[in-house]
């Protein structure tokens, strides 16, 4: 079964409508559009990105990194916008051909996901949950998603409290050269769970 969800550069992969953040939109993030590698390059340069290890790239060097990862069948790269503003980048891949794979036991379904917040947009209590929550839906809306895994820097105690607070499982401590990290799991929900309701 299908695990992954990807396509074109650009293309329009997930649309929700969510009655706090407004409409918010994922698409597979298109490199040779200068206008979004300009706002990815600038979130992964800041200084709170460093746990995404990609500061010290150029522009070009970026470019080449996710024309990489656009050609691999296992690894894909979006951006998240909310109303039509970019806010998020989001990757999923499968843990077997990623070196996450190479430290846990990968079990079948696993997707592993990475996402960071660049911006906000308007201020609303609990944004990050809510993204983290329309992550999971679009992960689960393919049927041989099974299980998500992350894995936090073990330094991120934001992103691992966030984790466990909406239903992630904490696992083992796995050390990936350039960091440290904690996975943490969560399940696919049981029955006819309604989006949004995953965790």
């Amino acid at each position: 079964m299908r695990r992954l969800t990807t396509g074109a550069p650009g293309d329009v992969v997930h649309r929700v409508h969510d009655k706090v953040l407004g409409e918010l939109v994922l698409s597979v993030l298109d490199v040779d559009s200068e206008a979004e590698l300009d706002t990815v390059h600038d979130w992964v340069t800041k200084p709170r990105a460093r746990f995404w290890g990609l500061g010290e790239l150029s522009k070009e060097e970026l470019r080449e990194l996710y024309r990489h990862v656009d050609s691999l069948p296992s690894h894909h790269a979006f951006l998240l916008r909310r109303d039509g503003h970019p806010i998020a980048l989001v990757q999923s891949y499968e843990p077997e051909y990623d070196p996450v794979g190479e430290l846990y036991e990968v079990h079948d379904g696993d997707v592993g996901v990475h996402f960071f917040l660049g911006d906000r947009g308007a201020p609303v209590a609990g944004l990050t949950a809510r993204v983290v929550r329309l992550i999971g839906d679009f992960v689960f809306a393919q049927p041989g998603a099974q299980r998500i895994v992350v894995e936090p820097d073990i330094d991120n105690d934001e992103a691992i409290a966030l984790m466990t607070r909406i239903g992630f499982t904490l696992g083992p401590i796995i050390d990936l050269g350039h960091k440290r990290a904690r996975l943490a799991f969560v399940d696919r929900p049981g029955g006819d769970a309604a989006a949004g309701e995953w965790s």
